[in-house]
């Protein structure tokens, strides 16, 4: 990510914060091979604006989409194995030949930014 990304990134958090939404992180923590994205790239999936930033996009952002969502319901954390190494004469544009491993955690409201409210 940049540095634009990462101010992004956090003033999406804030203002979900300030707003009062729950929104889930997901962070690449590791691949193998051709991906998409590396590892540190970051998503938010604010239910109610969208996402900001990206894990890689297609089938496999799908599913790290839906994780978020499950996370957001349950508050337990998920380890998504995003696999785009499907044969490669199957012609779909998600075939990367490689592995990433993504954690989503929940970023509840009051802890996005890990700043403290007034005093």
């Amino acid at each position: 990510m940049t540095h634009e990304d990462d101010l992004t990134m956090t003033q999406a958090l804030r203002e979900a914060r300030a707003a009062g939404r729950a929104c889930a992180l997901a962070t690449v923590v590791d691949t193998r091979g051709s991906t998409p994205r590396k590892t540190g790239a970051r998503m938010l999936v604010d239910p109610a604006q969208g996402l900001v930033g990206t894990v890689g996009g297609g089938c496999g952002e799908a599913e790290v989409i839906e994780a978020a969502h499950r996370v957001l319901a349950s508050g337990v954390p998920e380890r998504v194995r995003v696999d785009l190494t499907a044969e490669l004469v199957s012609w779909s544009p998600a075939v990367c030949g490689g592995v990433m491993d993504v954690f989503v955690e929940a970023v509840p409201t009051g802890e996005a930014t890990g700043e403290s409210g007034p005093s």
